[in-house]
């Protein structure tokens, strides 16, 4: 019986599966509770010895295989290419992108033998999805084995445009690679188009409709913005409203008005300029003053690479300035927090404030803005102020408050209008945003990317 097979960087362990806020994780798992399935990657463990067994477990019904990596694999693979070169590029960073051709060598090894070790699990009517920019190559590596199962891709991150790809050396081997798979899915039309463009212009591929026809057979491309499930965040918004952690929040606050940022700490985020935005907002409206706090928790992630200890110091450095500059006895402006949260607290949150500040200078999707607009309490909602370069504005556009997180003035201003639009409008807003989430869940995201997988139908 045909089984889906689940391939990405990280597997959640059993402990983290019961909590996981990532969107990678909460889609991976969705889709594998409906269905016999596999999970298979690393299990986020360095061994010594390249040559880690498989281990199993589970996450209630869902079976997960995983492996370690050596030091030199982490190195190379994880730390090196994967996140030294292919983050910071795909997110338009190439001042923090290097590139290593040993880096690549170990990056394209790693998904060699993880690949191998994947061909004794699988039987020949599986079918593979495999996530993201750390496993580019993996069809390629599979299809070597002798492996002829249908394999589609997914990409979380944003697709660079041309001229950014090729600032990566080997970009033609890599979107060779990709065109090893049946299906190659991205979060935006803009992204599948750069894709297309690339494929089409730079390798000389035809290209018919939405599918390319590579050397290996025909590679189809689309959209499939990932999403989450609303009533479902609704609810646990709401049933954590009266926590003791919320009362805690709320006592601090003292009535005032919240601002509320959460992201992964990282140099994609945009969190120095909304730190800035923010005083901007203090110094052009005074009376905002003593009334208004801006919440930022901001997990420490990657913190062995540079580039995240970097941006630490830097928000560090930035909040301190402005708490300095504008702390009252009574009140601290930015709360800044380098702690996680469980997800359903982050929720309650959420639903505790009056904006959601969430302006990523590059983000592929960014379900942070999703969950806050689900989180919300529908008869008196907060204000989703997003940034254009989010893949979410695609979908939000008309209920969000939309801004360019490279405009300190504009960011200030929408914060203004935020905080100060009318309760009839913030209603219409939300019922708008909630019916798209509704229409758009993670649920329409797994069947749609699935049904795509599937082999063409044969003329009779």
């Amino acid at each position: 019986m045909s089984r889906l097979v689940i391939v990405s960087n990280r597997v959640a362990s059993a402990a983290e599966g019961k909590s996981s806020a990532g969107g990678l994780a909460v889609g991976v798992l969705d889709a594998l509770k409906r269905q016999d399935g596999l999970w298979f990657g690393w299990n986020g463990k360095i061994e010594d010895s390249a040559d880690a067994e498989v281990s199993f477990h589970r996450i209630g019904r869902i079976d997960c295989a995983t492996t370690a990596l050596s030091r030199s694999e982490y190195d190379l693979y994880y730390r090196g290419f994967a996140n030294g070169t292919l983050w910071p590029t795909f997110h338009y960073r190439i001042d923090l992108s290097r590139y290593d051709a040993r880096e690549y060598e170990g990056y394209l090894a790693v998904n060699e033998r993880l690949a191998g070790m994947l061909r004794e699990l699988v039987g020949e009517d599986d079918r593979l999805w495999i996530h993201d920019y750390h496993l580019i190559p993996f069809a390629r590596a599979c299809r070597r084995l002798g492996m002829r199962n249908r394999i589609g891709f997914f990409l979380h991150t944003p697709f660079p445009s041309e001229g950014i790809l090729r600032t990566v050396p080997p970009h033609r081997d890599l979107i060779e690679a990709m065109c090893e798979y049946d299906l190659v899915g991205f979060q935006t039309r803009g992204d599948a188009q750069a894709f297309l463009d690339y494929a089409h212009r730079r390798l000389g591929l035809p290209m018919q409709g939405d599918t390319l026809r590579a050397p290996s057979g025909p590679v189809r491309v689309g959209h499939y913005p990932i999403g989450i499930l609303p009533d479902d965040i609704q609810s646990k918004s709401k049933a954590r409203s009266r926590s003791k952690l919320v009362a805690t929040l709320k006592q601090g606050l003292q009535e005032r008005k919240l601002i509320i940022s959460v992201d992964r700490l990282d140099y994609s985020k945009g969190m120095v300029e909304r730190f800035n935005a923010f005083e901007r907002l203090l110094e052009s409206r005074p009376a905002y003053r003593g009334q208004v706090s801006f919440l930022q928790i901001a997990p420490p992630s990657r913190s062995d690479v540079e580039g995240y200890r970097h941006i630490r110091r830097q928000l560090e450095s930035t909040a301190g300035h402005i708490n300095g500059r504008w702390t009252e006895l009574s009140w601290t402006p930015i709360r800044y927090m380098n702690r996680a949260y469980e997800r359903a607290a982050l929720l309650s949150f959420f639903r505790a404030s009056q904006v959601g500040f969430v302006t990523p200078l590059r983000d592929g999707m960014n379900l942070v803005a999703k969950e806050y607009v689900a989180a919300q309490e529908p008869e008196d909602p907060g204000v989703l102020v997003l940034s254009e370069f989010a893949g979410a504005a695609d979908e939000l556009a008309d209920g969000a408050i939309i801004v360019n997180p490279y405009d300190i003035d504009a960011m200030a201003r929408a914060l203004d209008r935020a905080l100060d639009m009318p309760l009839e409008e913030r209603r219409e807003r939300h019922e708008h945003m909630m019916q798209l989430l509704k229409d758009n869940s993670i649920k329409q995201w797994r069947d749609h990317f699935l049904a795509d997988l599937e082999p063409p139908a044969v003329a009779a």
